[in-house]
């Protein structure tokens, strides 16, 4: 089956505005767009992927609202070929096997920009923590920041270019899947891309900062990037050290990026699969859409 970008639909203005970015990654990918609308037909309170509550979607609700953001979509996007599916059953199972077939899985989020100590959503979350492919999380339009930079940067072809695509590496365990996802994401856009790297990433604020460096025996930023930088000559890299709180350095950066990219180990532990603490944080707080990408 060929790759789609697929993006899970709701009817909550963060999936719409999920929708919107795939279309536009499916653009760039050059292969279709796959838009589901997955849940159980429930009578009660309905809580979709994004954690915001709305009404039950029933049947006609989400046959109407799959044919509406078809039809705005091909509309906005004419090269792109979208299709839409109602897929009853659980959302989280339904979306993980949609996630198998698709280039990556894109899903609204929420964060915590609109409600104090509010958390994602319980589906997103779920589907993040144990998708076999990257899962991407966008914000609302009015929540989330501008991929593009100001008309001030406007180019001879009267666009603006991406702002940078921004990765999250882990020197101690650095992983190709993930290298290979920002690279690709920069590349396709034209944009720079900016690694952050450092130690002690999982340290919380308040603990002691570790000022005794990274591990001289584990390897290197130039070592693990030169392959990449090799592969995707047209990408500019820049590099940036952090000690401490790599997941609040991520979010701070997250105003001025149209991507941020972080991976997450698919391996199982006693308690299931989870999101680490440094996704997790940016999942949470950052402005730009973010990628999670699972690894070994």
């Amino acid at each position: 089956m060929s790759r789609t970008v697929t993006v899970g639909l709701d009817g909550s203005n963060e999936s719409l505005a999920a929708a919107e970015w795939a279309a536009c990654e499916a653009a760039m990918y050059e292969i279709p767009l796959r838009v589901v609308h997955a849940g159980e037909q429930q009578p009660h309170e309905y809580v979709p992927f994004a954690g915001e509550q709305v009404p039950p979607p029933g049947t006609d609700r989400s046959a109407r609202l799959l044919v509406e953001t078809r039809a705005r979509l091909a509309h906005r996007h004419s090269g792109v070929r979208v299709s839409v599916e109602q897929i009853d059953g659980r959302p989280v199972p339904t979306l993980i096997a949609a996630a198998r077939e698709a280039e990556v899985l894109v899903l609204g989020s929420r964060g915590l920009g609109k409600v104090a100590g509010a958390l994602l959503g319980s589906v997103a979350l779920a589907v993040v923590a144990r998708a076999e492919r990257p899962v991407v999380l966008v914000r609302a339009a009015e929540d989330t920041g501008q991929e593009r930079r100001p008309e001030a940067f406007e180019e001879s072809d009267g666009t603006t270019p991406y702002r940078d695509v921004v990765l999250g590496l882990d020197l101690r365990a650095p992983d190709d899947d993930v290298l290979e996802f920002a690279f690709d994401a920069a590349s396709r856009r034209a944009t720079r891309l900016r690694v952050i790297h450092g130690w002690g990433a999982e340290a919380s604020p308040s603990a002691p900062a570790d000022d005794s460096g990274p591990a001289q025996d584990g390897p290197t930023s130039e070592g693990v990037l030169r392959p990449w930088q090799d592969k995707f000559p047209g990408v500019e890299v820049t590099e940036e050290a952090v000690v401490g709180d790599a997941g609040a350095h991520l979010v701070d950066v997250s105003r001025d990026a149209s991507l941020i990219v972080v991976g997450r180990r698919s391996r199982e532990g006693s308690l299931g699969s989870h999101i680490g603490p440094v996704a997790r944080t940016v999942l949470q707080h950052a402005v730009a859409p973010v990628a999670v990408v699972p690894h070994d």
